[in-house]
């Protein structure tokens, strides 16, 4: 075949977003506004929640989310050792101490057993990640820490997250749904299943706002969702008590400094990306979904395993193809990652596991203690997949893998 030049992930960006984002310039709202707040009740309605709240990334979703829920110096956050840094980070960043548990065999889910485990008198806080937008089982993660229930012991004091953990009377379960948005499971939405979920709408996602992200949450029982919701515009807009939106009403110049706190809003020219993507939203999942039944048909063939995105009860979000060649190891996964990229397609890794990474070996963490997540990762090679990739293109991939990887088979 011809060569072509295949990118990993580019951003699906199409008319109909371009002339929304020109729109938003000339109305003179180019803040946080309308699109923003818009975009909030359509993701609220699309993810079966009460409200959402759009920031300007997961990663600041993620930890809005922590200290809304009180978790801070002195707590313990479980998180897998397989995982990109947000999921850790944000937990980082309150204060509080990372716990890594490692993958369950042959799997990029955590090990619910070993979750069990994990948990202590500190534990506060679990992190699930729906990595490639394949929904964990939350059920199995609301079961460990039912059993666990006696060791929990609520903060103190009457502030929002103390009321929330009070109310909760558990480990809280968090969804780093960072890739999920429009997978379910069991019928459920990503977004209505974990106590607090955080969404990325970054370039390489499925649904872009450029840079981007959102909180959302399930209801808690004697917690005001509307104070939450406040709560959430206060952590991200300097605590200041009214956003610009309000203060055009005639005479509401004047706001209040709440607390010292942090600056991590959407602006409504990045809505103005979302509400059109949204729009196209379902026809992107459907055709992400087409090259994976490709794909799929590819690695089957050549005895390749890959990740499986749909079955009984779940439907995965369709965004990362995971391959894992049996019988090599990293140092043929990076041969085999340069000859595809010689020939044009670009292919990634995800993910490194963290205990490998500098920041956290200096944590004292250790790549040794988390045997599955590094098994998984050392012949790991994820193929482009995205609704930019034409028919001709897929088969260009196809065929190139078959080429390339069949020399190590």
């Amino acid at each position: 075949m011809e060569k072509r030049v295949i990118p990993f992930s580019p951003p699906d960006i199409s008319e109909l977003e371009i002339n929304e984002v020109a729109e938003a310039m000339r109305s003179g709202w180019i803040t946080t506004g309308p699109r923003t707040k818009e975009l909030e009740r359509r993701l609220a309605e699309y993810c079966h929640t009460s409200k959402v709240v759009c920031l300007n990334s997961a990663t600041a979703a993620e930890e809005l989310n922590f200290r809304i829920a009180g978790i801070g110096e002195g707590d313990e956050v479980i998180v897998p050792a397989y995982t990109y840094t947000a999921s850790a980070s944000a937990a980082i960043h309150c204060g509080a101490k990372v716990v890594f548990v490692d993958s369950q065999k042959d799997c990029v889910e955590m090990d619910y057993d070993a979750v069990g485990e994990a948990i202590t008198e500190r534990t506060k806080a679990i992190v699930a990640v729906d990595l490639g937008g394949i929904v964990c089982d939350y059920d199995k993660l609301f079961e460990v820490v039912e059993k666990k229930r006696s060791l929990f012991t609520p903060k103190e004091g009457e502030s929002l997250g103390a009321r929330i953990q009070r109310a909760i009377g558990r480990v809280l379960i968090f969804s780093d749904a960072a890739h999920a948005l429009g997978a379910s499971r069991n019928g459920k939405m990503a977004g209505s299943i974990a106590d607090f979920t955080d969404f990325s709408f970054h370039a390489v996602k499925n649904f872009t706002t450029a840079e981007g992200g959102a909180s959302t949450w399930r209801d808690i029982e004697g917690i005001d969702n509307d104070e939450l919701y406040h709560q959430y515009q206060l952590l991200s807009l300097h605590g200041q008590s009214k956003d610009a939106l309000a203060k055009t009403q005639v005479g509401a110049w004047e706001y209040d400094i709440i607390g010292p706190w942090y600056k991590c809003n959407m602006t409504d020219i990045m809505a103005a990306i979302g509400l059109r993507q949204l729009d196209r939203y379902e026809g992107m999942l459907k055709r992400r979904g087409e090259i994976i039944a490709r794909y799929d048909a590819m690695c089957d063939e050549l005895g390749v395993k890959h990740l499986v995105h749909s079955g009984e009860n779940f439907q995965s979000s369709n965004h990362l193809y995971l391959s894992r060649v049996p019988g090599i190891g990293d140092k043929e996964r990076r041969e085999i990652i340069v000859k595809l990229a010689e020939r044009g397609v670009n292919c990634n890794v995800h993910y490194k596991p963290l205990p490998m990474m500098t920041a956290y070996r200096e944590l004292g963490w250790d790549i040794k203690d988390f045997p599955n997540a590094y098994e998984y990762y050392e012949n790991l090679i994820t193929l482009p997949l995205h609704t930019l990739l034409s028919d001709e293109d897929v088969e260009y991939v196809i065929e190139n893998f078959r080429e390339v990887v069949g020399e190590y088979l």
